[in-house]
C-alpha cells in the first residue's frame, strides 16, 4: 500500500480514541485495532515498512483501504474493537478460536421446576449460566459431576407431580422425583440453590445445609432419607478434597497464563472460589505471529470476559497485558465493583501462576504433538522438509544429535530418531564424550558422529539388525553453520558420504544446508517447522536428562569416593541404607555405623568429612 494515496486522508484523521478497519482490494477486513489516538496510531502503520514486525509488513502489503469509529473514550473503542474483531474475525488480529460456540451451564430459575443443562446462548431470561467452557467435553464433565452430586431433574417433561412411575434416576437417587410428586416445590427449589452454591465455590455452605437436613431427617426417624443425604455429603466431601489447592489464594479469583508457538497460543485458566480450584478450562488464540505476551493477554483478556458471566475481584496473571488501565475499568464496569490485575512477582501467588504457566506449556506441547499424530499432517510436513532442504528423497528416518554440558565437564551427546515423523525411543542412544577436553561443541559434535556412523560400518559387516545399522534420510544438528561444517567433516572421516546432514539455530530457526549460501527459513506456521522443532527439543531432553544423571553421579563419588576407608561395597551399602549423601550427612552417627561393613570410627570419620 503506497502512503502517498493516503497522504490527505492521514492528514484529516482526528487526534480522538477510536477503532480503525484495514481492508484489502475485495473489502475484507484485514485487521481491526483501538487507538487512543487516531491520527497517530494509523499514521504509524505508513512509515517505514521496514520498521514495523513481519507479520504488519506482510499485512499491509495486502492494504488497499481502511476507515475509522470515533468513540468518547478509550473504553468504548476497547468494547467496540471486541465487538468489530467477533464480526469480522480478521486474519492478522489475535482472536479467540471459534469464541462464538463456546457452552455454558443454564440454570433455568424462572422453571416453576428448574432444569440444569448445556447452552450455547446467553439470554436475559431470568436464569443463571456459568461459563463460557472451552469445549463440550468440560462442560458436560462439570453436569455429569452435579448430576452425581444433587438429585435435579434432567427430563423435559412437564412437571404435574401426577405420574404413576417415575424414571430409572430416580431409583438411584439422580433425581428427587418432582413428577410423582416425591418432593415439594420449596425442597427442589433448596437442591437448585445448592448447585448454585457449588458452582459458585461455596462448598462449606453446602456441606452445611446438608448436614442439618441429614441430622433433622434423622430425629424425625427417616432413616432412608439420612442415608441418602449421608451419602451425598460424603460425595461433595470427597468432592471438596480434590479441589483444595496449596496456595494463598483467598476468596475468588482467576489464574491465566499462556505459551506461545507461532501463529497459536494456548492460554490457561485456573478458576479458583473461595480459595479452591474448582474448574480449569483452556482456551487457543490464533493470529498471535510476532505478538507480545502483553498484547496477547489483552486480546484474550478483552474477548473472554466480553462473554463471560462472572469475573472475579482478583486476576492472576502471567502477563500485565497492554493498556492495562483500560481493561481494569472495562472489568470493573461489567462486575459492578473492583477488579485486581496483578502480576505476582514472589510467594505463593507467583508459584500458583507458574504452575498454571507451565500447565500452558505442556498443553500447548501436546497439542503440537496430537496435530503431528496426524499421519496426513505428518507425510504433508515431511514431503515439505525434503522439498525445502533440497533433499534426494523424503526423511523418512531423521536422527537428531545434540549436546550438553556446563563449562566443558560431564559433557554428553543424544542421539534420537523419528521414523516417518514419531519418535521411536528404542533407537536413541547416549554418548558420554570421552576426546575433548573444555568447552567445544563442534569436536564434541564430531566425536558423537565419528562413534555412531563408526558403528554402522562395523554392525553391516556383522550382518544384525539394529538401530546402528539403518542409515538416516536426514541427520540433523541443534546449532548454527559451523556446527554443520564440523559434523560434515566427521561423517566424511568415517567414510560415510551417503546422508543428508542440516542443522537448526535456536534463535531464529535458522536450517542450514551444505553448498546453500544463506539460512533456509521455513514458514512460521508450517508443519514441517513444528517437526523440525519437536525433534530437535526432544534430542535436547534427552541429553540434558543424562546430562543431570552424570553430574549427579559424579557429586555422589567424589563426596564418598575422597573418605579413607570408604569402597565400592560401602559406598553402595550406605547409598542403598540412606538414598543420597544428603541423608548420610543428616543421620545420627550410630545409624551410619549400624550399616553393613561399617564401624563406629569410619562412620565417625564419613560424617567428619561431609
Amino acid at each position: 500500500m503506497e502512503a502517498r494515496r493516503f497522504k490527505e486522508q492521514l492528514k484529516a484523521l482526528p487526534q480522538k480514541p477510536g477503532v480503525y478497519l484495514f481492508r484489502d482490494a475485495s473489502r475484507n477486513v484485514l485487521y481491526v485495532g483501538k487507538a487512543a489516538n487516531l491520527h497517530n496510531r494509523v499514521g504509524s502503520y505508513f512509515g517505514t515498512p521496514f520498521a514495523l514486525p513481519p507479520k504488519l509488513q506482510r499485512m499491509m502489503a495486502r492494504v488497499n483501504d481502511f476507515e475509522f469509529f470515533v468513540t468518547d473514550s478509550d473504553q468504548e473503542a476497547l468494547i467496540l474493537e471486541c465487538n468489530l474483531i467477533k464480526k469480522h474475525r480478521p486474519r492478522y488480529n489475535v482472536r479467540l478460536k471459534d469464541d462464538k460456540t463456546y457452552p455454558y451451564l443454564k440454570i433455568t430459575l424462572s422453571d416453576d421446576w428448574p432444569r440444569v443443562h448445556v447452552t450455547r446462548r446467553v439470554e436475559k431470561d431470568g436464569s443463571r449460566y456459568f461459563g463460557p467452557f472451552a469445549n463440550p467435553g468440560s462442560v458436560r464433565k462439570s453436569l455429569d459431576l452435579l448430576k452425581k452430586l444433587f438429585p435435579f431433574r434432567s427430563c423435559k417433561k412437564e412437571i404435574t407431580g401426577t405420574d404413576r412411575r417415575p424414571c430409572l434416576e430416580y431409583d438411584i437417587h439422580r433425581c428427587a422425583g418432582p413428577c410423582i410428586g416425591a418432593i415439594s416445590k420449596q425442597d427442589y427449589r433448596d437442591i437448585i440453590r445448592q448447585v448454585i452454591m457449588f458452582l459458585e465455590g461455596k462448598q462449606e455452605a453446602v456441606l452445611k445445609e446438608l448436614e442439618r437436613k441429614m441430622q433433622q431427617a434423622s430425629e424425625r426417624l427417616e432413616f432412608e432419607r439420612a442415608a441418602v443425604l449421608r451419602d451425598q455429603i460424603l460425595a461433595v466431601e470427597m468432592v471438596t478434597e480434590r479441589q483444595k489447592i496449596s496456595s494463598a489464594a483467598r476468596g475468588d479469583q482467576d489464574v491465566i497464563a499462556l505459551a506461545q508457538n507461532k501463529d497459536h497460543a494456548y492460554v490457561e485458566v485456573f478458576f479458583i472460589r473461595n480459595g479452591k480450584l474448582i474448574e480449569r478450562d483452556h482456551f487457543i488464540l490464533q493470529g498471535t505471529q510476532d505478538e507480545e505476551p502483553g498484547q496477547i493477554m489483552r486480546s484474550f483478556l478483552n474477548q473472554f470476559y466480553d462473554s463471560a458471566t462472572y469475573i472475579p475481584p482478583s486476576i492472576l496473571l502471567q502477563y500485565l497485558p497492554e493498556d492495562p488501565t483500560i481493561i481494569k475499568s472495562r472489568l470493573e464496569s461489567k462486575r459492578g465493583s473492583r477488579v485486581a490485575l496483578t502480576v505476582p512477582q514472589r510467594g505463593e501467588k507467583k508459584r500458583l501462576t507458574d504452575m498454571v504457566a507451565e500447565n500452558a506449556r505442556q498443553g500447548l506441547e501436546q497439542l503440537m504433538v496430537r496435530w503431528l499424530a496426524d499421519p496426513e499432517t505428518t507425510a504433508a510436513a515431511l514431503e515439505e522438509l525434503r522439498r525445502e532442504l533440497h533433499l534426494p528423497q523424503t526423511p523418512k528416518r531423521v536422527e537428531c544429535y545434540d549436546i550438553s554440558d556446563i563449562r566443558g565437564t560431564s559433557a554428553v551427546g543424544s542421539m534420537v530418531v523419528f521414523q516417518d515423523g514419531q519418535p521411536t525411543p528404542s533407537h536413541y542412544r547416549r554418548f558420554r564424550i570421552k576426546t575433548v577436553e573444555g568447552t567445544d561443541d563442534y569436536a564434541m559434535i564430531q566425536e558423537v558422529l565419528r562413534r555412531r556412523f563408526k558403528r554402522t560400518s562395523i554392525e553391516e559387516e556383522r550382518k544384525g539388525e539394529n538401530a546402528w545399522t539403518t542409515v538416516p534420510d536426514l541427520v540433523l544438528i541443534d546449532g548454527g553453520r559451523g556446527h554443520l561444517t564440523s559434523a560434515l567433516i566427521a561423517i566424511k572421516d568415517v567414510g560415510v558420504d551417503c546422508v543428508s546432514v542440516a542443522a537448526l539455530a535456536k534463535e531464529r530457526e535458522e536450517l542450514f544446508r551444505p553448498n546453500v549460501a544463506g539460512p533456509i527459513l521455513l514458514p512460521r506456521t508450517s508443519a514441517a517447522l513444528y517437526l523440525v522443532q519437536r525433534i530437535r527439543d526432544e534430542a535436547h531432553r534427552f541429553a540434558l536428562g543424562y546430562h543431570q544423571r552424570v553430574r549427579s553421579r559424579k557429586a555422589i563419588a567424589s563426596a564418598l569416593d575422597n573418605v579413607t576407608g570408604i569402597g565400592p561395597k560401602r559406598k553402595r551399602a550406605l547409598l542403598k541404607r540412606f538414598g543420597s549423601v544428603k541423608a548420610i550427612k543428616d543421620a545420627p552417627v550410630n545409624e551410619v555405623a549400624a550399616v553393613v561393613g561399617m564401624t563406629h570410627s569410619l562412620a565417625e570419620r564419613v560424617k567428619d568429612y561431609l
